[in-house]
């Protein structure tokens, strides 16, 4: 039995289609660069443009704020070292370091073990606690502000180690919510295991459950740790006003502005600058690690 033979007019239609097809998916793909494009210079837009007024007179900043530092514009370095004098930022890099190291660690540790027993543990009471832990991500920090000013006055944490307990309180929600969807993933037969072997239920989870949850475990500390690092309200709140001694950076910073808006806006550039750095540069180090923790949870959770 003889096949029918395509036709050239057949021919030529089926090859311009796919040559249309092909034009229209190279179209789409510029102009889906074009926007990515786009959207990085609007992010990238703000960080240099502080870049670049850092470097300048406090004048020229204000006459001149998207033009190239040269020339008499031109000050070199002299706003970092006058920021440096001025707001005391050596002071707040250390306290930067040691509240935003101190917090992540309890949030990693206290909210994975949490959220395994309020999984594992099926009652009333931890169904209800983890809608109460969901309930308060979405809570805005606005609506309890003067609530936890007033009780942290009064239970004394307005210092290093109690805002870090307030952090807990505050980044809690969210590490419990990523945790548990995680943990739901985890089959009970390997747990079971593990049991059997001889392990009671304090080993089983530091044996088996905490290194299954790495990738989560990872991911919450990235986001808490450009959180807390950033955080400038509640810092400010509980010891920027009435323990200056352990302001942190972005409360130093904003304390460059003096009265009736007197600032030098040239070394606020710069201490902003100083800011920005370390958790660029931690972000760039450990974004790999966001994607696989937010991939591991969206697929096991």
């Amino acid at each position: 039995m003889s096949t029918p033979q395509t036709t050239p007019k057949k021919r030529l239609s089926t090859k311009a289609k796919a040559t249309e097809k092909y034009q229209v998916g190279t179209a789409a793909k510029i102009i889906i660069y074009a926007i990515l494009v786009l959207l990085t210079l609007v992010f990238l837009g703000p960080i240099f443009f502080i870049l670049l007024n850092s470097f300048k007179s406090k004048f020229s900043i204000a006459d001149q704020p998207f033009v190239l530092p040269t020339g008499d514009m031109f000050v070199g370095w002299e706003n970092y070292i006058t920021g440096l004098q001025l707001s005391g930022f050596a002071s707040a890099i250390f306290w930067s370091f040691f509240i935003t190291i101190c917090s992540v660690i309890v949030i990693v540790f206290f909210c994975a073990m949490t959220a395994y027993y309020i999984t594992r543990v099926k009652t009333w009471w931890t169904t209800a606690l983890y809608y109460m832990f969901v309930f308060s991500m979405v809570v805005p920090f606005q609506m309890v502000m003067f609530p936890t000013v007033k009780i942290s006055d009064m239970l004394h944490l307005g210092n290093p180690w109690g805002i870090v307990v307030l952090y807990l309180g505050f980044g809690a929600g969210l590490s419990v919510f990523m945790y548990s969807g995680f943990i739901k993933s985890i089959p009970l037969e390997i747990e079971e295991a593990a049991m059997i072997d001889g392990c009671n239920p304090i080993q089983t989870y530091f044996r088996i459950v905490m290194p299954m949850l790495k990738p989560t475990a990872i991911t919450v500390a990235i986001l808490n740790t450009m959180w807390v690092w950033n955080d400038f309200l509640l810092p400010y709140l509980v010891i920027g006003l009435s323990r200056p001694e352990y302001r942190t950076i972005p409360v130093v910073v904003q304390f460059l502005v003096g009265s009736n808006g007197n600032r030098d806006i040239g070394a606020l550039m710069a201490m902003l600058v100083l800011a920005i750095i370390p958790i660029v540069v931690f972000y760039i180090a450990a974004q790999r690690y966001i994607i696989e923790g937010v991939a591991a949870g969206a697929v096991k959770g």
